[in-house]
């Protein structure tokens, strides 16, 4: 069984995190205890969404438990597709945007990120908090966000990287052996893969095990 799959069929591991996730005050300490990470960049990351103006496009991918949803303004008019793998996800998105009140902007889309089903250019924004290293071809996600990005649009992302150190390499192991994690990348890799993908301004922070990117769609 693939990561893919196990990420579709509602792996154990997909509650604990959708639990701590929309919990800063509870994520914030884990995350740094357990990936040496500022989570924290995460969620200031959402506020780029809060500044597009009404009829804004935005992609969540993987959307997970609506994480991101935080960033959305209510009565804002984006036009909001939260895409995942997992229909367990896509319920637990729903869940989030009615707690926010902001399930009127909001259409959920199950999708692999590999073969989005989404037209070229449809998106102003694409975030894509802690997934990276999800998929199981994550040049191929990649690819498909540039594609569906609109030139001047804006890419948000966060992963586990390759390259953050020999002490989190269990936590790399354990998270292929468990079936949640895929190859993921070094950022000099995901780096390569933007410039190749036709982005630019690409800003990289590395914090523990994790790394925050944002860049620009050419």
């Amino acid at each position: 069984m693939g990561v893919s799959d196990g990420w579709r069929l509602n792996h154990p591991w997909a509650a604990v995190y959708s639990f701590g996730i929309n919990r800063p005050q509870l994520a914030k300490p884990a995350a740094r205890l357990a990936f040496g990470t500022d989570i924290g960049l995460l969620y200031d990351a959402t506020a780029a969404i809060g500044q597009l103006p009404a009829g804004s496009s935005v992609l969540d991918v993987p959307c997970g438990s609506g994480v991101a949803l935080r960033g959305i303004r209510p009565g804002q008019g984006l036009r909001y597709a939260a895409a995942d793998i997992a229909p367990a996800m896509l319920d637990r998105t729903r869940h989030t945007a009615d707690r926010l009140g902001v399930a009127d902007q909001v259409l959920t889309v199950e999708a692999d990120a590999g073969r989005m089903p989404f037209a070229d250019g449809q998106f102003d924004l694409c975030v894509s908090f802690t997934g990276l290293h999800c998929f199981p071809d994550p040049y191929a996600a990649v690819t498909e966000i540039a594609r569906a990005l609109r030139p001047g649009g804006t890419l948000r992302v966060s992963w586990m990287r390759t390259d953050a150190g020999p002490q989190y390499r269990p936590h790399l192991a354990i998270g292929r052996l468990s079936g949640l994690l895929g190859p993921s990348a070094t950022t000099d890799e995901v780096r390569g893969w933007l410039a190749a993908t036709g982005f630019v301004d690409i800003d990289i922070v590395t914090s523990g095990a994790l790394a925050y990117t944002s860049a620009t769609r050419v």
